[in-house]
């Protein structure tokens, strides 16, 4: 057999060379180290310039405090700290005490607390709208939200939803408002303007989160019952689709890119990530027991995940090399 070569097939060779030579590498994400943090870690979160995580942790009633990879505090908050939010500016920080029906608020600066705020019965999930006025709760026992106005600390409300409401997150644009609610598989859309629901919208069982695409466009519903997750178009307000995945989904969240989408699962020992253009996961991190939340930092290098069973705050780092 005679190959024959050309000045063409020389250049693209030498082309696909110099690619495989100066092109990035992009290597899969993994976890690159594990932080003890308190006992029974559920929520954790960054601050909005990325210095600080505080992740709840509901079996020892503290937040802990990672800076720069290292736990540097341990804060006193109420019983059952479930979940932690920061405000928009990054000044204080909000801590949902299921046991107490209270909401801790903390001085980012100083780790002071201050409160408790009374909410309502079983407070399990909280958000701040994008302009840090106010802080929605989610109340599971009670079937409520509580509103809080950040400025004063008053609670008003409460705007009742569906049954056992999980979690609540607020859109990009600060509009609306999802909360999930878990024993009716339905999504309860608030207007936040009037701070009242405009729509309901059915998913499927189980519902135990929600977080927004960056650009808003889309939202995420993780159905820890049926294992899957039900992907809302905002514009709509409809299901535009469902994503199959593995054992009951806990917590999801989205990279600041949007591209992809990382599910934790409560009762296995890893994330999968999920392809949101194509919607197809291929891809899981082994991570330590019972991962329940997991928030990513502001730049997207890296994403931290809570490690319920194993008092752990799994590292997952974004790596690329060249």
């Amino acid at each position: 057999m005679t190959i024959r070569t050309t000045a063409l097939s020389i250049a693209a060779i030498s082309l696909m060379m110099l690619t495989t030579a100066t092109s990035p590498v992009f290597a899969a994400p993994s976890v690159t180290s594990t932080i003890t943090v308190g006992n029974g870690p559920v929520s954790v979160a960054f601050s909005p310039n990325g210095k600080k995580a505080y992740v709840a942790n509901a079996g020892s009633g503290t937040v802990s405090v990672i800076t720069q990879g290292v736990v540097t505090d341990a804060i006193n908050v109420g019983g059952g700290p479930y979940a932690v939010a920061f405000s928009p500016d990054g000044k204080i920080a909000y801590v949902a005490n299921y046991d107490d029906g209270t909401v801790s608020k903390i001085t980012v600066s100083t780790g002071a607390v201050t409160g408790p705020i009374t909410v309502g019965d079983g407070p399990i999930s909280l958000a701040f709208s994008p302009d840090g006025t106010k802080a929605y709760v989610a109340n599971s026992n009670g079937d409520t939200v509580s509103v809080i106005t950040v400025s004063t600390g008053a609670v008003t409300g409460p705007i009742s939803v569906g049954d056992n409401p999980r979690a609540v997150a607020f859109s990009p644009d600060g509009k609306k408002a999802y909360v999930a609610n878990s024993d009716d598989g339905t999504v309860s859309v608030i207007n936040v303007a009037r701070n009242a629901v405009s729509r309901t919208i059915t998913v499927w069982d189980g519902p135990a989160s929600i977080a927004f695409s960056p650009n808003g466009k889309l939202a995420y519903v993780s159905n820890s019952s049926d294992y899957s997750l039900s992907v809302i178009t905002v514009a709509t307000n409809k299901v535009s689709g469902y994503i199959a995945i593995n054992n009951r989904p806990q917590s999801v969240a989205f990279a600041p890119n949007g591209k992809k989408a990382y599910v934790t699962h409560d009762q296995d020992n890893f994330v999968t990530v999920i392809d949101v253009a194509t919607e197809d996961w291929s891809e899981t991190i082994p991570v330590g027991k019972r991962t329940y939340s997991i928030a990513f930092n502001p730049n997207g290098r890296y994403a931290y995940a809570t490690n319920h069973s194993n008092a752990g705050v799994s590292v997952i780092t974004m790596k690329t090399s060249h």
